[in-house]
């Protein structure tokens, strides 16, 4: 048998794998992490205003307290939490209460597990791999939170922003530092610049600063060449998905629909199919 073959096909199925249990996660940091915050701004608010902060509140982090079912809240034992699995054998309910759960648990597991077996499959056992991997997943968390809450989350973003450039500085991401370097500078400025040019003239703004950093975090990863076809990519999604709630009046109130999940796809597809690959989609 070839080691060498046992060796390549292991990493993408034990990517696979180890995907699935990340996926897991995630589910609790998209729904966790938004409330985290703004209890945090609650008792930042309450504190800076001179009101008593409540101190006894019970833990609430991405540990504490365990799952539980949003309609009944009966804990959800570790068997009735395995990825895919557990959703499948109980038929999308709860053992407890039957109440039915949401197709976004399986979703999500589903998808962070195949794009970790498409990115193992792609790098191989190696140290970059692991970096991408982490770039998969901070992506799948910034893209459903964002479309859930409007929210890009710093706690996401600024480590997504500086493990790309260290990527770079090791040689891990194959994009070279000084390239990294202003794709970080030049990904905040265009967009930055794009605000502003908006405000001034509407008087309202069009999008949040967390897309200026996440654009920041993808030209750090990719390099500054890839800015402008990943841009293309995002707008020309986020125009067709606009368009297709706007005629099935999906649409939220005010009529607005969030940045960040395009910026996301954008940069997933630059991982799967490579930055040229898109530079000679946009004719650059």
């Amino acid at each position: 048998m070839d080691w060498d073959y046992l060796t390549a096909h292991g990493a993408w199925l034990g990517a696979g794998v180890l995907g699935l249990l990340v996926g897991s996660f995630l589910n609790v940091v998209i729904h966790r992490l938004p409330l985290m915050l703004q209890r945090q701004w609650a008792r930042e608010c309450a504190d800076f205003s001179g009101q008593p902060v409540p101190d006894d509140a019970p833990a609430f982090n991405l540990l504490v307290p365990r799952s539980r079912c949003p309609h009944c809240q009966h804990p959800i034992a570790w068997h009735q939490n395995l990825p895919l699995l557990s959703f499948a054998l109980q038929g999308g309910r709860c053992a407890h209460c039957q109440g039915r759960i949401g197709w976004r648990y399986p979703l999500v597991e589903a998808l962070t597990g195949a794009l970790f077996a498409a990115v193992a499959a792609q790098h191989g056992a190696h140290w970059g791999t692991l970096a991408w991997l982490g770039f998969v997943t901070a992506l799948l968390a910034l893209a459903f939170i964002d479309w859930d809450t409007t929210l890009l989350p710093d706690d996401i973003t600024l480590p997504l922003l500086w493990a790309g450039l260290l990527a770079a500085a090791v040689g891990w991401s194959g994009t070279a530092l000084p390239a990294a370097v202003w794709g970080a500078v030049v990904g905040y400025l265009t967009l930055w610049s794009v605000y502003w040019a908006f405000k001034l003239a509407t008087g309202k703004e069009g999008m949040g600063y967390g897309d200026f950093k996440l654009l920041a975090a993808l030209g750090a990863w990719f390099g500054w060449q890839a800015l402008i076809p990943m841009l293309l990519l995002a707008s020309l999604l986020g125009a067709v998905v606009g368009i297709a709630l706007k005629l099935s009046t999906g649409l939220r109130e005010g009529g607005y629909i969030p940045f960040g999940p395009f910026l996301a796809f954008a940069g997933l597809t630059a991982l799967l199919l490579g930055p040229d690959t898109l530079l000679r989609w946009a004719g650059l």
